[in-house]
């Protein structure tokens, strides 16, 4: 299996703007079309086509000011196709993701925000090194990993 981050284009956003949860998962999540719209109006957001093996699986979001700290890098969306999920993709595609933002010469922090009631994200993001820090003014938790 290989997954892949990629832009998202003339040519997926649609099927990246289609794609759906079941209802359990997605009360969670903003949907991915409404996330790229986001992301056409925020120039420092970062949309990113989640692909497994050449077609797309997945959507992901994140954010390279993280509220003008200098060096915090904040991601908002991660997401894979319900067809798509149990396989491993999320795992590897955050795996890409934080290199991705380890890649920049700033980056001192990353952070990602969930609602507490969502033990499967809460177990996710620990095991790839997130500590939670404290609830923000939404009611969601806020999870990050210092890089320094």
């Amino acid at each position: 299996m290989n997954v892949t981050l990629e832009s998202v284009t003339i040519n997926n956003f649609e099927v990246l703007m289609d794609m759906e949860l079941p209802p359990e998962q997605a009360r969670f999540l903003a949907s991915n079309a409404y996330s790229i719209a986001q992301s056409h109006y925020y120039a420092d957001w970062r949309p990113r086509a989640i692909y497994r093996d050449g077609s797309p699986a997945g959507f992901a979001l994140y954010d390279v000011t993280g509220n003008d700290e200098p060096g915090h890098y904040a991601i908002y969306r991660l997401m894979v196709d319900y067809p798509h999920q149990n396989k491993g993709i999320g795992r590897r595609a955050m795996e890409l993701l934080l290199a991705e933002i380890r890649g920049f010469a700033d980056a001192r922090r990353i952070t990602i925000c969930y609602k507490p009631d969502n033990v499967t994200a809460r177990k996710f993001y620990a095991s790839l090194g997130f500590v939670e820090t404290n609830i923000d003014e939404l009611g969601e938790m806020v999870a990050e990993i210092v890089l320094q």
